[in-house]
């Protein structure tokens, strides 16, 4: 997804548009760009790469004008050019966009055919032409605009400014966020508070469809209908503190190392540890009229809902599908009355996850949903927020996000389960004691960070890796796979460890390491068995697992990995820790760009 900025300024904008982008350079960081309007004219600078070459460009030449536009792109129609960096611009109008048009085709081919030119290979850039049109034909630009709209097919924000109306910014959203700041005597567009936090607190956010105007003289907001409307001006919360790393390396560092704490937070919010009870931010939400779960999600937040599927299954008894997000609509799901739907989202506006709360909304679906943005879409639309308490996750792969996650899933699971029934006090007591562990031993696993950087090497050297697990390890297997393909660029799978020899254990030898995840307890045998399978073909594998399973299963490993002895409950939330600091070590040792891995963005707000 990319980042947008907009500021109608009293004084010249370019630094603080420049610094909105930093705020929002986790969203992309193939190309950037500016545009205001100075003297009657609209002018740009863009860059193709990371934000400090726009910086450099600017510094080299300094950009006036008092309204201004901003952009940081992840690259969709068109390469990571100059060329291709938003805002684009005719001589009248320069706009940024966050997106995808997915009708631009017949739309680019209609004005090439007009004799348009076309400078971009950008679905961003016809829209540019499309509102210029309209106002060369005559038509002021809030009718330019409204006249446009409706043609756009897609997920957009949109943020316009015009060279004969400088004192005039238009902003609409269709599927991506886009939010309204209210300054002294300034207005403010930006893809998230955060961007707007050293500008204003006060916010509002825009509803699906709307356009809004801003002018010197106040500003309107549009439904998707062209009724003026209005939206509640809220406090942002957010900080206008720029994030920075502390004391660490990078951001990915910082967040692993912040688990115990967020975690913490998290639980707090779910625990009521004086009357060893869990509870729900709603506490007189019904539960138990719920007949099935469906979760759905994308990446590494899939992956907590497929723990998540062993602990509503295991403690309620209630059945349970998990879709993801991008394939959910595609196969026409049968969703029963009386249904739950959790969608899980660091952002809360994950284009595809989006699309799959509102399908099941729909059908009549019960609407749970698990984000870290409180003020998200999906939190608005959901019927239950379950929020998560990480803060600001700046690095691309998802480490704190996903450990909270867990945190609210495995409450949400106690809830349902004392809800249908399926807990006694006592083992609600039990339940809310292993929870409660959880910072603490987030805090041991943190501690074998040096042994894990040490054996990072024997791993850093492969082509391909292999991680297996069972049960609840096994979606942990796929999250250390993710994470390892994600920053290092090394080809890496997880499978189910039984699974091993159907199939995948014809690519064992000698130069492919094997991630073991195996805790001691119920499963510890089973999976060390398909582990000495691997071993007698020749494998290299990297056990993690507490003392006891290194004690009985450690030897003939390349490298152990020891964990602190953990509840299979909570085992996930702390296993996590070592994957991360795994593929986190293994990706410094190759030396690539750790929190902005390439192709890469931190949400995706695109289907």
């Amino acid at each position: 997804m990319c980042g947008i900025v907009g500021i109608l300024g009293k004084d010249d904008v370019a630094d603080r548009l420049l610094d909105g982008l930093k705020r929002l350079e986790y969203r992309g960081y193939d190309s950037a760009g500016i545009a205001t309007v100075v003297d009657g004219a609209i002018e740009r600078r863009r860059a193709s790469g990371k934000l400090v070459n726009l910086g450099k460009v600017l510094a080299a030449e300094p950009l006036a004008g008092v309204t201004g536009i901003a952009h940081t792109r992840w690259a969709t129609h068109g390469g990571p050019t100059t060329n291709n960096a938003h805002p684009h611009a005719t001589d009248r109008v320069a706009l940024v966009h966050n997106g995808i048009i997915e009708n631009f085709k017949p739309l680019r081919e209609e004005l090439l055919a007009r004799g348009r030119k076309l400078e971009s290979q950008t679905d961003t850039e016809i829209v540019c032409h499309l509102v210029s049109e309209q106002i060369e034909a005559g038509l002021d630009p809030v009718e330019a605009v409204k006249v446009v709209l409706p043609r756009l097919h897609g997920a957009f924000a949109l943020a316009i400014l015009f060279r004969d109306h400088p004192d005039m910014l238009i902003g609409a959203r269709l599927g991506s966020p886009l939010v309204v700041g209210y300054g002294d005597g300034e207005t403010y567009l930006g893809s998230d508070a955060l961007a707007l936090a050293p500008l204003t607190q006060r916010i509002s956010y825009l509803d699906e469809g709307d356009w809004v105007v801003l002018t010197r003289g106040g500003t309107q907001v549009y439904d998707q209908a062209n009724n003026p409307v209005e939206r509640a001006i809220v406090n942002s919360g957010a900080s206008g503190q720029l994030i920075d790393k502390g004391n660490h390396r990078h951001f990915m560092a910082k967040e692993i190392y912040e688990q115990p704490i967020v975690v913490a937070q998290t639980l707090r919010a779910y625990l009521q540890r004086l009357e060893d009870k869990v509870t729900l931010p709603i506490p007189d939400f019904d539960l138990s009229v719920i007949k099935r779960v469906t979760i759905v999600a994308c990446g590494t937040s899939y992956y907590a809902g497929m723990v998540a599927k062993y602990w509503f299954e295991q403690f309620a008894r209630v059945a349970v599908d998990i879709d993801v997000a991008s394939e959910f609509r595609y196969r026409a799901p049968v969703m029963e009355d009386g249904g739950l739907m959790i969608v899980i989202s660091q952002s809360g506006e994950t284009a595809d996850t989006l699309a799959a709360l509102r399908h099941a909304k729909a059908e009549g679906q019960t609407i749970a949903a698990v984000v870290n943005v409180p003020t998200s879409t999906m939190a608005r639309e959901a019927d239950l927020l379950l929020p998560t308490h990480a803060g600001p996750e700046i690095g691309v792969a998802s480490t704190k996000a996903f450990t909270c996650q867990l945190a609210v899933l495995a409450a949400l699971a106690a809830n349902l389960a004392k809800a249908k029934g399926r807990m006694t006090p006592e083992e609600e007591k039990a339940i809310v004691a292993h929870l409660a562990e959880v910072p603490a031993a987030l805090n041991d696993a943190l501690g074998r960070d040096e042994a894990i950087e040490a054996m990072a090497g024997a791993v850093a050297v492969a082509r391909d890796v292999l991680y297996l697990g069972r049960g609840t390890d096994y979606p942990l297997a796929l999250e250390g796979a993710l994470k390892l393909k994600e920053i290092s660029y090394i080809h890496a799978e997880g499978y189910a460890a039984g699974e091993m020899k159907h199939g995948p254990i014809a690519l064992i030898d000698e130069h492919v390491p094997v991630i073991v995840i195996a805790p001691s307890g119920p499963l510890f045998e089973k999976t060390v068995s398909n582990m000495q399978e691997v071993q007698a073909r020749g494998g290299k594998v990297v056990l993690i697992s507490d003392a006891e399973g290194i004690a009985a299963a450690g030897e003939g490993c390349i490298a152990t990995i020891e964990m602190p002895k953990a509840h299979p409950l909570i085992a996930p939330i702390v296993y996590a820790v070592p994957v991360q600091l795994l593929a986190y070590h293994v990706a410094v040792a190759k030396g690539t760009d750790v929190d902005q891995p390439r192709n890469l963005a931190k949400s995706v707000t695109v289907e």
